[in-house]
This record gives structure tokens, C-alpha cells and sequence, in this order.
């Protein structure tokens, strides 16, 4: 058991190597419309500043610079792997200055307070070391107003029980869970 999960950390929950290559070019494919959806949950404008926390191949972050192509879009990953994927699939709009990527974790984001209109995650959420921490150092860096989602595919792992009252504890308001074929989504405000 406990080799299996080690492969399956190293290929999706934090990529690193060869497993970690294929699992980008899995996790590109498999969480596309999650992705998709949990941008139209949170009515992304063309001109919202976005971070999405833990992009792994940076197929939401390439949705995002369409969607908001006035704006701007950052992001943190904790694998390396990922940051370069993502910067290769992302790298016209990174060149463009309207893409920024960084490799870092949610404990500690290099982004001043109230910079973003809204934040996202994607099955990223149940691999941080501490959930409220890490949603408390979102709030942090977002704009009174802003909107919250955190997305989890049906294979993430990840329960629906919990995670509107770990938005509630970290200090999110109407915190509140929508369910599709997709998965689920966790939604909220900061006052």
C-alpha cells in the first residue's frame, strides 16, 4: 500500500520525475472540465486578476487567459514538473506579461494582500499540509468581494464533507457546495 501511494504521489499529488511528466499530461486531460466548469461557477470576468493555487499542467490557467484576457492570471504549484509544463503550455501568455507562475506552496504566497478578484483550486486542496492555514493565506492575497472555488474531480479523493466549513474557518462568508457529473465545488466570498 504504502508503494502505491508513494507512485501515486509522485505522478499526481506532488509530480516530480518521469511519473511526474505523466501524470501532467493525465491530469491535463482529466481535469480540463473541471476546470471549465468551476471557471463558469465563478463568473469570471475579462477583466478579473485570478490565482489558481496548485495548476499542475496549466490547462485551467490557459481557459483562464482566454476567458480574462484583460486581466491577469497567477498561479503557484509545488512540483516543478508542473511549473514547467505549465509555463511551456502557457508560454505566449507569460511573454505577454498577463500570465504569471510560480513555484512555490499555499503556506507562503509571493503576492502582496488584496491582489486578486478571485482564486481557484483544482483536486489541490486535500494535498496541503493544513486546509484552513492555506485557504486563510488565500483570503489573504484576495480583494474584499472576492470569489472562491475549489474544484474536485469524482476521482480526487477528496469528500464533499468538510470543505464549505474549512472555508468557514478560514474566514470565508456563504460558503456553499454545487454538485455535478464534474464533481464539486466549493464556493464562498470574502467579506
Amino acid at each position: 500500500m504504502r508503494l502505491m501511494r508513494s507512485i501515486l504521489m509522485r505522478a499526481f499529488g506532488r509530480p516530480q520525475g518521469a511519473l511526474g511528466r505523466l501524470g501532467g499530461v493525465i491530469m491535463a486531460h482529466t481535469n480540463a472540465d473541471c476546470g471549465a466548469w468551476v471557471i463558469d461557477l465563478l463568473e469570471v470576468a475579462p477583466d478579473d486578476r485570478l490565482l489558481e493555487v496548485g495548476f499542475g499542467p496549466g490547462v485551467v490557467i490557459q481557459r483562464l487567459a482566454k476567458v480574462a484576457a484583460a486581466g491577469h492570471i497567477a498561479g503557484i504549484d509545488l512540483s516543478g514538473e508542473m511549473v514547467e509544463q505549465a509555463r511551456a503550455r502557457n508560454a505566449t501568455a507569460i511573454q505577454d506579461g498577463r500570465v504569471e507562475l510560480h513555484h512555490g506552496s499555499v503556506q507562503s504566497l509571493p503576492f502582496d494582500g488584496n491582489s486578486f478578484d478571485k482564486a481557484l483550486t483544482i483536486n489541490s486542496m486535500q494535498l496541503w499540509p493544513n486546509a484552513v492555514a492555506g485557504l486563510q493565506e488565500v483570503r489573504r492575497v484576495m480583494k474584499a468581494g472576492g470569489s472562491i472555488a475549489l474544484g474536485f474531480t469524482p476521482y480526487s479523493g477528496q469528500s464533499n464533507k468538510g470543505v464549505a466549513e474549512a472555508l468557514t474557518a478560514a474566514g470565508f462568508k456563504q460558503a456553499h457546495l454545487v454538485e455535478s457529473d464534474k464533481g464539486f465545488c466549493a464556493l464562498a466570498t470574502k467579506a
